[in-house]
């Protein structure tokens, strides 16, 4: 991320640390969730004694993550990116105590309050990536974004091996001191913050324009779609896998093997998405991911061998990454800088929305349906999404022909 004629050296320098402290604090963030997947459906299932509700708490903290967004605009637009940042480092932390409290008394009420909180941290954290773009100039913003949404690839690692390391340290109780572990999480993102410079809260425009004018533009409605449509299809899957895997009969571990690899397919392309972007556009990156998607779902219905599950979900994590990278880089260029925080709450309010709902169908369509059920059932929003993005491109084409 260097040019010369765009940033001198000091200014470069302090870009360059703020962009590597936001990194190192969503991969702290992304841990906490990582783990929680691989947990989440086997914990949920024997609290509640019921597959059909083993998915719930996943569906309350995506749910969380919606509302999130709300109350994240307000404190962002009013205070600042690092007070919102703290608040939801806080709540990260509120909510592996819950999940641990849940776990030690026998309650599923108490591990889904947790759930609500998780979902706060989470939803605040995911406006990481929006500052990595409000801390640097157009030329660099695709891969300062790509970068930031890379730091998770020390969750793949990190959150599952802490789950597989710690999961039955203190039996009966099993989980319980992963959720402890999970607790310091937040604690060292907070002290990260505490030494970052990040951007003051947005000016207000004299005459605020309205969200409805902000989503009807062609930019914002494609990265909305591409957005829900790749958070959605990953989470659909991702979260049915664990429970499929144990009805196949792989033992504890297996799982959260799968979605160890799965999450280092997510996040490791990160680190050349951005350089794609830049090199062929947002569009047809989007559109490879929605490829890859699709090629996980042929892999996913061929068998359910260990390497069917671990090829699949890892097809799935590169495909949520290109789409999902390239529609955060779509959205930023749909609005201006005084429309960003409106802009943001409302993309992540639909897209976050969309993943809620597909945590719990998850739970639900696997109990009553089945895996196959599942995976047929994600191909209708990819076709959407491959019609919209391919039209959306053809009309960009159109734009720089010649007359």
């Amino acid at each position: 991320m260097s040019d010369a004629t765009t940033l001198d050296t000091a200014a470069e320098r302090r870009m360059r640390i703020t962009v590597w402290r936001l990194f190192f604090c969503q991969a702290l963030m992304q841990a906490s969730v990582v783990g929680q997947v691989a947990m989440s459906g086997i914990v949920g299932a024997s609290l509640s004694g019921s597959t059909f509700l083993a998915t719930l708490p996943m569906a309350i903290q995506m749910l969380a993550v919606m509302l999130a967004s709300i109350p994240a605009g307000m404190i962002f637009a009013r205070f600042g990116r690092k007070a919102g940042f703290n608040m939801g480092a806080v709540a990260s932390l509120v909510g592996s105590l819950l999940f641990a409290s849940g776990v030690y008394q026998g309650s599923f009420l108490i591990y889904c309050i947790g759930s609500a909180f998780a979902g706060v941290g989470f939803g605040i954290a995911q406006h990481y990536r929006f500052a990595a773009a409000e801390v640097t100039p157009p030329a660099f913003r695709a891969r300062s974004i790509s970068l930031v949404m890379t730091g998770p690839i020390f969750s793949a690692v990190l959150g599952p091996e802490l789950v597989k390391g710690t999961f039955d340290l203190f039996p009966p109780f099993l989980f319980l001191p992963t959720y402890l572990c999970l607790a310091v999480l937040p604690l060292a993102c907070l002290t990260l913050l505490a030494g970052t410079q990040l951007p003051a809260p947005p000016p207000r425009a004299k005459v605020a324009t309205p969200v409805a004018d902000i989503i009807a533009r062609p930019a914002f409605v494609t990265a909305v779609v591409a957005g829900l449509v790749a958070y959605g299809t990953m989470n659909l899957l991702m979260t049915a896998t664990p429970l499929e895997m144990r009805l196949c009969g792989f033992e504890l571990t297996a799982p959260v093997t799968v979605i160890q690899w799965h999450a280092l397919a997510m996040f490791a392309p990160g680190f050349i998405t951005g350089r794609l972007i830049t090199r062929f556009g947002m569009r047809p990156v989007i559109l490879a991911g929605v490829a890859l998607n699709m090629a996980c779902v042929a892999v996913t219905l061929s068998g359910e061998t260990f390497w069917h599950f671990i090829a699949g979900l890892m097809l799935l994590g590169v495909g949520w990454n290109f789409m999902f990278v390239g529609a955060t880089a779509l959205l930023a260029t749909s609005h201006s800088p005084q429309e960003r925080i409106r802009a943001q709450t409302a993309n992540d309010l639909i897209v976050f929305g969309t993943v809620a709902c597909t945590a719990l169908l998850s739970g639900i369509v696997h109990d009553q349906l089945g895996w196959t059920a599942i995976n047929i059932g994600v191909l209708p929003g990819l076709v959407v999404a491959l019609a919209l993005i391919a039209w959306q491109q053809r009309q960009a084409s159109r734009k720089v022909q010649p007359a």
